[in-house]
């Protein structure tokens, strides 16, 4: 069901999606195709947000910065995840696996890992946790407010 902290929170942590993809695309390697790179993690933030913080808001104001920082590594991790999988398929549609669909498989977790270094960059884990923090902090004070 829809409440004002569920939208303000997915709200805010699309827009942390958001920062911390722009912060993100300078890392990846030179001639990287970004596409909707951008606009999807953006997405992703609002489903995780509406999710996960607008659901735990309403515990106080330190559980809710707790709750914010989890939310933010959450796009994080299912951002890694859908990319590191559609890295998996366009690499198996080139043939890279052969007929080893185990392999394409624990491919992802590498994928994953790959791709993870680059956002430990000091610029988007800046985006990251303060975005967290600061998204935490809207919905507790939405759901002191309007629930």
């Amino acid at each position: 069901m829809p409440t004002a902290t569920k939208i303000i929170s997915a709200v805010a942590f699309a827009l942390v999606g958001f920062w911390a993809a722009v912060s993100y695309i300078p890392h990846l390697p030179e001639g990287t195709a970004v596409g909707f790179f951008r606009e999807i993690i953006a997405v992703l933030g609002f489903l995780v947000g509406w999710r996960s913080m607008g659901r735990n808001s309403g515990k106080g104001y330190s559980e809710s910065v707790g709750y914010g920082l989890r939310t933010s590594f959450l796009v994080v991790f299912w951002a890694l995840l859908g990319f590191a999988t559609y890295t998996m398929i366009q690499r198996s549609f080139r043939h890279m696996y052969g007929s080893e669909v185990g392999k394409a498989l624990l491919d992802v977790p590498k994928i994953m890992m790959e791709y993870g270094k680059l956002a430990l960059a000091q610029d988007v884990l800046v985006a990251l946790i303060a975005g967290g923090v600061l998204a935490g902090i809207v919905a507790e004070f939405v759901a002191r407010r309007w629930t």
